[in-house]
């Protein structure tokens, strides 16, 4: 089999073994032959919420196993194709087959991510917070771009994007932002962002045209649905009112209607801003607590798992995840993964894709990738 065939089999091999090892393929049967017995059970109904869950996991789990087995036959079946064309001599039915596998090898990257997103709140809108690291105004402007980058990549994929909190830089940019992002599968996206992100470039606000490396944090924690429960003590909390610093008119700009709370057992705070009263603030903010209160403890379940774990570190220098590097060469690399760009504008415009599919796959996988930082 040519060269360029055999890396699309290996490429989709590759992909087809990640989902089963991720399924726990013999398990992933087993449950569902119980879940199909169990919607065959008329009094599975009397519980409309039991029932619905019951109904999820069975498509899922389906779902993921019927397109495994799909991309399974279908493989087998072009790669007889192409070696029956190669030993008939036919040209055109090898360059056909062969441009089927390209395309199936694109699906079975598709069909992966999708699969691995399938955590507990995985399918939950999500929060994406950013703050700029020391460095002033190269540092504020560099957490702005981050914002944006993160807006960008949410409209691509059909997701709303609401600022909830944002304070200005005082020359350019941002020193912190909150965005709310809505749409399926935001948080099973984007919680691999978390971490600090660095930025080297030539700066706009050097007079001497000098090269600045820059850094900001991600945080990414999900939005938590009505029906989890997360107890928060009121006399664990510490409540600040202050005045709203952005757009909003006169009211949200002479009134002290925004609210930041701390909670103080684990050090998390949490600021909202975008609401016209202090009431409508404070309750955004609470539940910004508990999506920080119940992202933890999916952290800790994860770090107990075994799993990678993205945790809260210095932002600075040896903690980032990924590095930007807009001058004196244009490149992105992810330092987990080893997953580079070699075009910045296009990820700083929402190209995300294929970091966030990476590392996706790193967490089923555990395996660490020997990466070596950008100049």
């Amino acid at each position: 089999m040519r060269a360029e065939a055999q890396a699309y089999a290996d490429q989709i091999n590759s992909a087809l073994a990640l989902l089963r090892r991720f399924l726990d393929w013999d398990r992933a049967l087993a449950r569902l032959d119980e879940l199909n017995a169990r919607v065959e059970d008329p009094t599975l109904w009397d519980s409309p919420k039991a029932a619905q869950d019951v109904m999820r996991e069975r498509r899922r789990l389906d779902e993921a196993i019927g397109a495994t087995r799909a991309i399974e036959k279908e493989l087998a079946d072009t790669v007889e194709l192409l070696e029956m064309a190669e030993a008939e001599g036919d040209e055109d039915l090898a360059n056909d087959a062969v441009k089927s596998l390209a395309e199936l090898a694109e699906r079975a990257e598709q069909d992966k991510v999708t699969a691995l997103l399938a955590g507990e709140a995985d399918a939950n809108d999500t929060y994406v917070e950013i703050n700029a690291g020391a460095g002033g105004t190269e540092s504020n402007d560099w957490a702005g771009m981050l914002s944006r980058m993160y807006q960008r990549w949410a409209e691509r994929h059909g997701m709303k994007v609401e600022l909830v909190d944002s304070h200005a830089g005082e020359q350019a940019g941002i020193k912190s932002a909150t965005l709310l992002l809505k749409g399926e599968n935001a948080y099973g996206y984007a919680k691999t962002e978390s971490g600090v992100h660095r930025l080297v470039r030539i700066s706009p606000y050097d007079s001497s045209a000098r090269r600045h490396t820059s850094f900001a944090s991600v945080w990414v924690y999900p939005v938590v649905d009505d029906d989890i429960d997360i107890e928060v003590n009121e006399s664990d909390l510490k409540i600040d009112t202050y005045r709203a610093s952005g757009a909003g008119g006169q009211h949200v700009n002479t009134t002290d209607s925004a609210v930041r709370i701390t909670h103080v057992p684990s050090g998390i705070i949490v600021a909202c801003q975008n609401q016209r009263s202090q009431h409508k603030n404070r309750a955004e903010a609470m539940k910004m607590l508990k999506a920080r209160l119940y992202e933890a403890e999916l952290q800790k379940r994860e770090a107990e798992a075994n799993a990678v774990n993205a945790t809260k570190t210095d932002i600075g220098w040896g903690h980032q995840i990924r590095s930007y590097v807009l001058q004196p060469y244009q490149l992105v690399k992810d330092l987990r993964t080893g997953v580079t760009s070699t075009s910045p504008s296009d990820v700083l415009d929402g190209d995300l894709d294929r970091f966030m599919a990476a590392a996706l796959s790193q967490r089923v996988t555990g395996e660490k990738v020997e990466v070596e930082d950008v100049d």
